[in-house]
């Protein structure tokens, strides 16, 4: 199958030939919401990520910013612009950007001057009382600056990728409501952390807030950093539920990796992201959408 891989990251923080200052990846086995990162630790480049499926063309991808903490996090982007240019992957790629830093009108200036730039993306994932699996100690959504500042993605044409928790949707769609002309993407299935009756019923409630907005999209991706023994079987339910409140035009697929290579083979999410579409009755067509088309589309890989 052709797939355009809608999340994934590349870096290396053992050789950093440009200079980039990684933080939490040389912070060697400091944990992490999703576990223990030692083993993905290290450099991981677009030679090992091409070679990960036996089975599947990976056609293209989009690589994700990885690291909040580098000082110049246009370093990152441009360095994986120059491995665009080496090896046709990624195809295209979301940048940091701090939406309360004084910086943000300069940093997405010098942004705009890479080709393979589409959007940005700052986690906003947290829960007042689960500092454990909380991403950030700042709640963007009610920061004024941050509020303010979304809005110059307008001028230049950008997405916002958006991780966030269920506890969060409410607020996040009333937000985005207020910017239809900025293109936003869920990462990680909305982060289904708690996979309880009561948490899935949470999670399912936000989705329905942000689905509302015809310019909000999500990605399957990140199974593996809520729940590590995920299968195609504990999956289905969720992706049941965002095939139908999103549309399989508004879904695409994603790996995560390598942070999901701590928990299950390319080829396994591949397949079992597959399994639970099928399952849910899409065809032919609305899978290549899942697969390709629908990343192929929303982050503008066949035009600026």
């Amino acid at each position: 199958m052709k797939i355009i891989d809608s999340h994934h990251h590349l870096w290396c923080p053992d050789t950093d030939p440009t200079g980039i200052g990684y933080v939490w990846l040389q912070n060697k086995g400091a944990m992490k919401p999703f576990g223990d990162p030692t083993p993905i630790q290290r450099d991981y480049l677009a030679e090992e990520f091409k070679a990960e499926s036996q089975k599947h063309e990976l056609a293209g991808s989009i690589h994700v910013q990885c690291d909040g903490a580098i000082p110049d996090p246009v370093k990152e982007a441009e360095w994986i612009e120059s491995l665009s240019q080496t090896h046709d992957i990624p195809s295209a790629h979301v940048g940091f950007v701090d939406l309360t830093s004084a910086d943000t009108p300069k940093l997405l200036e010098r942004y705009m001057q890479l080709p393979g730039f589409r959007g940005v993306r700052q986690i906003i994932s947290r829960i007042d009382d689960r500092p454990e699996i909380s991403f950030t100690q700042v709640e963007y959504l009610g920061h004024m600056i941050w509020r303010e500042q979304f809005a110059l993605l307008t001028a230049h044409n950008l997405s916002f990728d958006l991780q966030l928790y269920p506890q969060q949707m409410p607020d996040a769609a009333a937000f985005f409501a207020k910017h239809p002309d900025i293109p936003v993407v869920i990462d990680h299935a909305g982060s289904p952390y708690d996979q309880s009756k009561s948490g899935h019923l949470l999670w399912r409630q936000g989705l329905k807030e942000l689905a509302q907005l015809e310019h909000c999209h999500i990605k399957l991706s990140g199974f593996g950093m809520f729940d590590p023994q995920w299968t195609a079987q504990s999956i289905q339910a969720i992706v049941n539920d965002i095939l139908e409140l999103f549309g399989a035009e508004r879904v695409m697929f994603g790996s995560n990796y390598p942070v999901d290579k701590l928990m299950r083979p390319y080829d396994f999410v591949v397949d079992s992201v597959l399994e639970c579409c099928t399952n849910a009755g899409l065809n032919e067509t609305a899978i290549e959408g899942v697969f390709s088309g629908n990343a192929e589309r929303f982050y503008r890989l066949n035009h600026n």
